[in-house]
């Protein structure tokens, strides 16, 4: 697969959870399915760097179900699912070779995953007669089932 197709999709998951990408990536280089050693991004594969990412992404996980979470669409939010699409972005296409390539393309996953995540899931739970609850749990798999087919998939 393209690895500007990849370092789209790692964007549509951080469109998607924020957290969710950046524990992904660093859950591949820590496995070896990213090879980032001797890149700017070799911290990712670091002992310690997928716990951090993972309970950041746990967190981020229940403060979504909370009423008080803003929309993903307001500029903070949207701002932080950018940077975070951005940088795996950056890191997918370091690994193959497109650092700005990857990038760019993680940008733009950011706001397909921001904005048609936030559409998709306003109308299956108008769907399912306002119950947000089972909607927000299958994004979140959703967003972590397609964060490790990305990165177990770019060697």
């Amino acid at each position: 697969m393209s690895i500007y197709i990849l370092a789209l999709l790692i964007g549509v998951v951080a469109g998607l959870r924020a957290m969710t990408a950046p524990a992904a990536v660093s859950i591949g280089a820590a496995l070896g399915w990213l090879p980032v050693s001797g890149t700017w991004a070799a911290f990712l594969a670091y002992r310690f760097t997928p716990y951090i990412f993972g309970a950041l992404a746990l967190v981020e996980f229940v403060t979504d179900q909370l009423p008080s979470t803003p929309s993903r669409k307001v500029p903070q939010q949207f701002g932080a699912r950018l940077v975070s699409g951005a940088f795996c972005g950056a890191v997918i296409g370091t690994v193959g070779g497109s650092l700005v390539g990857g990038l760019v393309a993680g940008v733009v996953g950011a706001v397909i995953g921001t904005l048609g995540g936030a559409e998709a899931r306003q109308r299956l739970v108008a769907a399912t007669g306002g119950r947000d609850l089972p909607i927000a749990l299958l994004e979140d798999a959703v967003a972590v089932l397609l964060g490790l087919f990305v990165v177990s998939s770019v060697i």
